[in-house]
């Protein structure tokens, strides 16, 4: 069997597998039977339908814990299953900055929170804490490595993580640009691509928000999303986010930051953020197989994750179940 052949093999065993997965996943009618399940832990049996552990017992920081173990393990099946494994690497890379970002927090308030680091990155926490720790990053992938070096002399001079993380957003984000030319992906491209663009329309929507101006703007943006940073850092107008992001897939989110600077609500408008990029994701169910079902799937997965997180822990903490389902994003299912 040739190469080729061979990888189509495994891709149409995989979306296989994914879709059939699917049909388990948690779907708006499935949430809102759990939220209407009268208690914490009905709603937490009946998860089970949907192949998560009877967490009916749990504390916050165990449900947490479990929904941890639940990603990595997820991440690391479908990796050995995956033709191109740097696939995976789209969404690991982000646990990897994550950690950084709490080593950099913890550091700077003179604490250790190991309990926030995730297992779900390219580096085990244990190895990338005592990298941090001695200043010795030779097993760190280089960008990552470089990354931490000028986040911690940045931290070590200004005494500001704010400075820090947006070091290790850019870092974080160049590698899932890089990434994504590598595997020659159209849809990929175009996913990394638009978590850009949110996050930039986030950080532009904050920065009006609090009277930032556009050099400090400069620092928070990321490049490679589908409009150069400069022409975002010099928005200083409701109207002129609006207009700028009008052609783009967030339109309606754009429309939403505009009235959020304004002074309306935030948690609507990144609710239209992620819900563009939930849009954006469905368009995999046309594929019958490659790497956007697959990427779809991962993607939808850590969605549902949060979904599942907030319910829970919502009911836990007696938080009125209309409360929560307002916060909950589109599902993919």
């Amino acid at each position: 069997m040739s190469e080729k052949k061979c990888e189509r093999e495994k891709y149409l065993f995989l979306s296989a597998h994914l879709r059939a997965k699917e049909a388990k996943m948690l779907t708006a009618e499935k949430a809102s039977r759990l939220l209407d399940a009268g208690s914490f832990e009905e709603a937490a049996k009946q998860l089970c339908e949907c192949g998560y552990e009877d967490m009916s017992g749990m504390s916050v920081s165990e449900i947490s814990e479990a929904l941890n173990t639940r990603r990595r393990v997820m991440l690391k099946d479908i990796a050995n299953m995956l033709p191109d494994k740097e696939i995976a690497d789209i969404f690991r890379i982000k646990y990897d900055y994550h950690n950084a970002k709490v080593l950099i927090k913890a550091e700077a308030m003179n604490s250790e929170r190991f309990d926030l680091l995730s297992c779900a990155g390219r580096m085990s926490p244990e190895k990338i804490a005592t990298a941090y720790r001695e200043e010795n990053f030779i097993f760190c992938p280089d960008v990552l490595a470089k990354a931490m070096m000028d986040a911690k002399r940045v931290l070590n001079r200004s005494e500001n993580p704010q400075l820090a993380d947006f070091i290790l957003d850019k870092a974080c984000y160049g590698e899932l640009t890089e990434t994504a030319k590598a595997l020659n992906s159209k849809f990929i491209k175009g996913y990394v691509e638009l978590l850009i663009d949110c996050a930039n329309l986030k950080s532009i929507v904050r920065c009006l928000r609090m009277g930032k101006n556009a050099d400090f703007m400069r620092g928070a943006l990321i490049p490679g999303g589908s409009i150069y940073t400069e022409r975002i850092a010099v928005l200083n107008t409701p109207e002129a986010i609006a207009s700028l992001f009008s052609v783009t897939k967030l339109k309606d989110a754009a429309a939403k930051g505009a009235g959020a600077v304004s002074g309306g609500r935030m948690t609507a408008f990144e609710l239209a953020c992620d819900n563009a990029v939930m849009s954006y994701l469905k368009g995999a169910k046309l594929v019958s197989y490659g790497e956007a079902p697959v990427v779809a799937y991962l993607a939808a997965f850590e969605s549902e994750l949060t979904a599942v997180r907030m319910i829970l822990t919502g009911l836990k903490a007696n938080i009125a179940p209309d409360t929560i389902r307002e916060r909950l994003r589109d599902f993919y299912a």
